[in-house]
């Protein structure tokens, strides 16, 4: 009883700190832009600008410092490494609440995606902690951990927005400082001197991984699918507090709301309707209605004027997160057994990549298309560009499926 009681105020804790990740981002995005237009003086489209600058440079870090953080936890314990960047995430959202410019909230965004890159060392420590059949149970609660806080971020952010701007920053710093307090009591080295590795600067490289697309050939093409769809799905996290307080003078918990009811939707999509549709649809037809339906409801977001209908839509939208598990799948089949883990590797950093660019992308196209000086008045110019995406990746997705038949016959 011991060793379980041992094991699971661990586990807890990792639950509880990749929550509070995720949390972290989803309960800003509420606030951003009162809170951009706060420090920097300007209008929604200037404050989208840097909304998506201050996403992308928290992206950046989180991909350059994964695999740095992952090979020092192997070198100095997992247990350092956590309670450190707990503590430092804690002192980046006081940072943020106390932030009166725009370089402030930059430099808190560089150093809060360098904390947030503690996924692989909490995947790591779980690892460590648990038994051979518990590993999936508990790797399983981790994937939970990520759903739950996508939707609580948004809600909690919406609701504390309406003390002020910065009330949500300090609820996330209290947050994490309860968190540090509890880690610090409960956490146990893992790493012992058996299994201690010295920390290899080639093991911190974040784009070695990419060099195994060498040896997966034919992977490319489905990999650009992929690419291409988690670039435009990213218009909603990126452009939809900005988009939605331009459109239809949404506040940030309406923002918040509608946000998490996406979240839900998507649980519900990939951990339950996917199952069926690929059984009815198969995982040829189900990419195409997919990129199909991605295609419309991206559409109809740009161009419809009721705020109720768009309200409507956002959960619907998550529908076409099939895509992505249908993809996945069809890339699992293309490789060798023996290469399944490689290809996890790479779809997370091709993920990443995406959430590099994608943030940057659309917001500079909202801004281009919004305010004073706008080229033309469109705020839904980043869901046209992400519909136009989609279009894209059905013409490749065509061209694939005319080739394969030929290939596999060959």
């Amino acid at each position: 009883m011991n060793d379980r009681h041992t094991v699971r105020l661990p586990v807890l804790f990792i639950f509880v700190t990749l929550t509070l990740n995720s949390m972290g981002v989803g309960l800003i995005l509420p606030v951003m832009p009162d809170l951009i237009r706060e420090v920097t003086g300007g209008d929604i489209a200037a404050a989208a600008a840097w909304g998506g600058i201050l996403a992308t440079c928290y992206a950046v870090m989180q991909f350059l410092f994964a695999p740095a953080v992952g090979a020092l936890s192997d070198r100095f314990g997992r247990r350092p490494v956590l309670l450190v960047s707990l503590a430092v995430m804690a002192a980046d959202y006081v940072v943020l609440a106390l932030a009166g410019s725009i370089w402030l909230l930059f430099a808190a965004r560089l150093v809060g995606g360098i904390t947030s890159a503690t996924q692989s060392t909490a995947l790591a420590l779980i690892s460590d902690l648990s038994r051979p059949e518990d590993k999936a149970k508990n790797f399983g609660l981790l994937g939970a951990a990520f759903g739950i806080g996508f939707v609580l971020g948004p809600v909690i952010g919406g609701l504390l927005a309406e003390f002020g701007t910065r009330a949500p920053f300090w609820a996330a710093a209290g947050l994490a400082s309860v968190n540090l307090v509890f880690g610090a009591s409960v956490l146990k080295e893992t790493v012992t001197d058996a299994i201690r590795r010295p920390f290899v600067l080639s093991r911190a490289n974040p784009f070695a991984v990419f060099a195994k697309l060498r040896e997966m050939p034919g992977l490319l093409p489905i990999l650009t699918l992929f690419f291409l769809y988690e670039f435009a799905f990213l218009v909603f996290p990126s452009t939809w507090a900005y988009f939605t307080q331009e459109r239809f003078g949404w506040g940030a918990a309406t923002v918040g709301l509608s946000l998490a009811t996406f979240g839900i939707a998507m649980a519900v999509v990939q951990g339950g309707l996917i199952g069926i549709v690929l059984k009815r649809l198969g995982e040829a037809r189900t990419i195409v209605w997919g990129f199909i339906f991605n295609a419309l409801a991206f559409g109809l977001v740009a161009i419809v004027a009721s705020g109720t209908v768009v309200m409507l839509l956002a959960p619907l939208s998550a529908l076409g997160a099939v895509v992505t598990p249908a993809l996945q799948g069809r890339m699992a089949n293309a490789v060798a057994d023996d290469s399944q883990g490689e290809l996890q590797g790479l779809l997370a950093s091709v993920r990443a990549v995406a959430m590099i660019f994608s943030p940057f992308v659309m917001t500079q196209t909202f801004s281009a298309f919004s305010g004073a000086d706008a080229i033309a008045n469109i705020p839904g110019a980043a869901f046209l560009l992400a519909m136009g995406l989609m279009i894209v990746a059905l013409v490749i997705n065509a061209s694939l499926c005319r080739t394969e038949p030929s290939t596999q016959s060959a």
